[in-house]
């Protein structure tokens, strides 16, 4: 399932209350998604009680980009669909590949806002998932401040990660989501080594890894 910001926002379950929608933004990489996105997208779906939780599939990770080769954008989003056909409330997005250029959440945060608010709808109450590993890079992000002011910031537990003190202008709350040992990079490895990580994908995802004739995986 994915999200295509062109099309009206579908209600959610306080639709005609005058509640603010919420919205959960998971940005990454994607590449590949894995069991531990999906274990992360699941808890922080049930601990905030969003409408939507959308899977952000980076167009160009800039932080990564000039350390590695980073698969085709069309092809880690449809990987993300594919993982979302698991997550009932999950969808995944691919604004910021249509918007083209580097990554910046703030960028996305005010775009995903505007698509969402009508004439007669409060703005939407944004949440920004992060892992742990990031906490403490809030302060050097484009626009941090603008950003501050408008996401909640939801740090997700990883394995042997433990969060770093956040900016105090941002508004942060944990979710410790269940640990799944696991990273695309050792995921990578694996699939050109020709290991199974059938543990560590789920089936669709490895299904479109093999359509896609992606790290070296063939049909």
């Amino acid at each position: 399932m994915h999200w295509d910001r062109s099309l009206p926002a579908w209600p959610g379950p306080d639709a005609g209350r005058g509640s603010a929608v919420r919205i959960g933004i998971f940005g990454g990489t994607f590449d590949p998604p894995h069991v531990g996105h999906e274990a992360a997208a699941r808890a922080v779906l049930e601990a905030l009680d969003l409408d939507h939780l959308l899977l952000m599939v980076a167009n160009d990770p800039w932080r990564k980009s000039p350390t590695r080769p980073i698969t085709a954008a069309d092809d880690r989003f449809a990987m993300t669909c594919a993982l979302c056909e698991s997550i009932p409330g999950a969808e995944a997005s691919r604004l910021e590949i249509d918007r083209g250029g580097p990554t910046y959440s703030i960028d996305t945060v005010e775009a995903v806002r505007d698509s969402f608010v009508g004439a007669k709808d409060p703005r939407p109450q944004i949440f920004l998932i992060i892992g742990a590993d990031l906490v403490g890079e809030l302060a050097t992000w484009h626009r941090s401040a603008e950003l501050a002011k408008v996401v909640t910031i939801v740090v997700v537990s990883r394995p042997g990660v433990e969060p770093n003190g956040a900016p105090a202008s941002f508004e942060v709350r944990r979710i410790d989501g269940p640990e799944v040992d696991v990273s695309s990079s050792q995921i990578r490895e694996a699939l050109v080594e020709g290991r199974s990580v059938d543990a560590w994908v789920p089936e669709a995802v490895m299904r479109c890894i093999a359509s896609h004739n992606l790290y070296a995986v063939r049909r």
